[in-house]
Parts: C-alpha cells; structure tokens; sequence
C-alpha cells in the first residue's frame, strides 16, 4: 500500500490488494479473507469465479473475443439475447446490448424518444423520475437521477428531468400494507404528467425495488398497478430500472415480476454478467422495437455492445441461475437474512428500518425510530460502519438516504449462492461491527440478538 497508485476513482481511499475471489469470499494479498455481503455493487449475484462460467468464458475466447456487431453475428449474442428475451413479459422480443447499467439507462430513454418520434408525437422528450432515485452515472442518466450529490455538480450541463417523490412510507408514517398508500404516492405522477402537460411526456422511470438511493426500498402495495395504470391512461412509456434488482436477486428474474405489472422498457445490467464481464442489456416489446426500425432504425450504439465473450459469460450466468435454482434461494435465503435483520433491530434501537426483497436487502440507522429522526451527519455513520465491518472482514454497501447528506443505510445483499451457515457468518460479523460502532457513537444497545 505505500507505493504510489495511478489510479484514481472518487477519493484517495486506499484498499489491500485483491489476490482472488471464490464464492461468498474474497482474499487479499496478505492471506485476509472478507465475505462479499453486497456482492460488490449488487453485482456478483452467482458468487466468484464459478467454475462452469469461467469454463464457458475460456471456450469462447478459444473461438474469438471481439466481432465487431456490423460485420459478424455471433453465436453467443443471438444465445444471449434469446434467453433474455425468454426470460422478459410476453412480447419482449428484441435485446439490445451495453456494457453496463449507465449505457442501458441511456439506451432505454434513446429508444423511448425515437419511439416517440416514429409515431409522430415529437413534442414527448420528458422522462419522469423520482427522488431519490439514481439511474447512472452518464449525462443522459444524471438527467433522471435525484441525488444531489451525484447531480448538483453537472446541473448546468444537462437538462434535468421532472421528478415526483419516492414512496417512502416508512418516513412518512404510512402503512405500507394499504393500497391506499400505493395509490397515494402513484397519484403523484399523474399529478406531475397534468402539471408536466400529457403531450411533453415521454415516459416514467422506475426501480421496482429501490437500488443504492434508497436503500432496496419495496414499494407499497398497489403502487406498481396504478403507476401501469396511470402510464396507459396519458400514453406514457414505463421504463423498468432493473439494474440493480434484476438478474434475480429479489426471487424473480426481473423484480418487477413481483407485481405481474408488465413495463414497455426494461433496462438491466450488474447481475446480469455478475461480475464475470461488463455487461448489461435493454429489451423491449416487439411493437417499440419494430417501430422504430421501420422509421430508419435506432440512431444509437456502443463499440462492445454484443461482445461475444461478454454475452458467453452472460449466458452461462444465466445456465447457472437456473441450475442452482438460484432465485429460489434467493427468496428462501433472503427471508432468512431479513428476518435475522429485524432481530438487529431488537438489539439496536437505532436501526429504524428493515426492509427489501429476496436477496436485495438493507438497514436503515436513525436517532429515533418513533420520529425517524437521522443521525447526526457528524458521525458519518454510512462511512463508519462499513470501515469498521470491512476491518472484520465484512463487506457493506451504503449511502445517505436523506437527499445524500443525512440519513445511513446499509445493504447486505450477498451472492445467491448463499447458505444458512453463511448468513450466520454475516449476521455475526454484523454483530460485532455495530456494537463497536454503538460503542464509538455512544448509541444503545437493548439486549443480544
């Protein structure tokens, strides 16, 4: 570690040296060995270096590594996009691939406005999001994202779009069990598209199951409904974030599954390669596709999109999802973990919030749960708590909940692959690492979980 980095990300933050990787663990160079609790960025969903991925990666690179996609079809794309397109709602029938989450977001709206402008209604360029929400780190996708952090800095570099609040009913102190609270946060966006005008908006974004921003928020019960409702009623596209919830963390391939509500645009990417090579994909109904083909074709495109030794990695990715049964674990592991979570919350009263789906899963920390008053911002405590966990070989994934400046919550989003022996591992090391941080922040602890 003292020798001189070139590299630079986001801060001068320095970590060991990665050695390899397998399964749930990771090792550095000296021999420490740390549990992948977030699967990196809720990517590696089917765990490291999995033997028939790597095989399946090694086959392809015997055959070719690079075909340009206007000179060659290959094997493995044409594979890929089919069991995409399998595996998506009735009528999604065209894949269209990236490299990652960033380049899908951008590419879904691209093909939302050329949609539009085939069919004649030029005038709908408006992409309602929500706040917070994150959607990539590209200009286009900034343009969606609501955290100020991320954005505030670009503002005058892009055109922001509208944003309608996040259905965050645990701050606000409505029941989330209520259609009635579903239905209240989804009025927001046919507030917004009357406020907005009908006729300038193009589409409405959204993550079935929150990411990084808010923390694997689940939305309230009638809410994805009525936002399809509410979609077909002014003719607005519904644009299906899966980046994060995809690839089958939450128990469904697709987290919007989850619902039965079918969007018009899906986006995906992270697990969908899971960490074995960059890659993500768009697909979308046959109808938006083919309308746009029609019209001269989609005015978009990336170098590696359909690299063939990515889309053979994503292909074997997905051979080994359902070979596993992988979703199915999800779902019985996840329930296990969030359980497990809740009883944390038992011991520590200022976790105020438990929540997720399958495998997709996060803590949120307050001052007071009855108010959910955050922690103060002077104890960085979405910081604190994850140097600590990483010093006992646990690896989170946080962020600020409250507009990115206050607000800690934690994801514990492990590999798939994951056993009930292993979340004992977790859940322990999360013991550990909270009561040190209780400790430091001077904050109390109940009794043992």
């Amino acid at each position: 570690m003292s020798e001189k980095s070139r590299l630079f990300y986001q801060t001068r933050l320095r970590r060991p040296v990665l050695d390899r990787a397998e399964g749930i663990y990771l090792w550095d160079k000296s021999g420490k060995r740390y549990i992948d609790g977030s699967s990196g960025a809720m990517v590696c969903n089917i765990g490291h270096s999995n033997p028939n991925v790597l095989a399946a990666m090694s086959r392809q690179m015997e055959k070719s590594t690079f075909g340009y996609r206007l000179h060659f079809e290959t094997e493995a794309s044409e594979q890929l996009a089919a069991r995409t397109a399998d595996l998506s709602p009735p009528g999604f029938d065209r894949v269209f691939f990236v490299s990652g989450g960033s380049e899908a977001t951008e590419s879904a709206i691209k093909l939302a406005r050329q949609y539009a402008l085939a069919r004649g209604a030029a005038s709908r360029w408006k992409v309602i999001s929500r706040i917070p929400s994150y959607h990539g780190a590209t200009l286009g996708a900034l343009a969606l994202t609501g955290y100020g952090p991320l954005t505030d800095p670009f503002a005058p570099m892009m055109r922001e779009m509208p944003k309608i609040p996040a259905p965050r009913a645990y701050l606000d102190g409505l029941d989330p069990a209520l259609t009635a609270t579903g239905h209240h946060y989804a009025d927001m966006l046919e507030a917004e598209i009357l406020k907005q005008g009908p006729e300038t908006v193009l589409g409405f974004i959204v993550e079935p199951v929150g990411g990084a921003s808010t923390g694997a928020l689940v939305p309230p019960a009638g809410y994805m409904e009525r936002v399809r409702e509410i979609c077909d009623r002014y003719g607005v596209l519904m644009i299906n974030d899966e980046v994060m919830c995809g690839g089958g963390r939450t128990g469904r391939f697709f987290a919007g599954d989850l619902w039965g509500v079918e969007p018009d645009i899906i986006a995906i990417s992270k697990g969908f390669g899971a960490g074995y090579a960059p890659l993500g994909a768009v697909t979308a109904h046959g109808r938006i596709v083919d309308t746009v083909l029609d019209a001269g074709g989609f005015a978009h495109g990336f170098t590696y999109a359909g690299n063939p030794l990515a889309c053979a990695a994503g292909v074997a990715v997905i051979d080994e999802i359902h070979r596993l049964d992988l979703m199915t674990n999800a779902e019985k592991m996840g329930a296990l973990l969030k359980a497990r979570l809740f009883g944390l919350a038992e011991r520590y009263p200022f976790i105020g919030d438990v929540r997720g789906a399958g495998l997709l899963l996060a803590f949120e920390l307050v001052a007071d749960r009855a108010t959910m008053t955050p922690l103060p911002t002077a104890l960085n405590a979405y910081l604190r708590l994850v140097d600590i966990a990483y010093e006992n070989g646990l690896i989170l994934y946080s962020r600020r909940t409250r507009g990115g400046i206050s607000g800690d919550h934690f994801l514990v989003c492990p590999p798939m692959i994951v056993t009930e022996s292993d979340i004992d591992e977790i859940v322990g090391l999360l013991i550990t690492s909270l009561d040190r941080f209780a400790d430091e922040a001077g904050l109390p602890v109940a009794r043992a979980a």
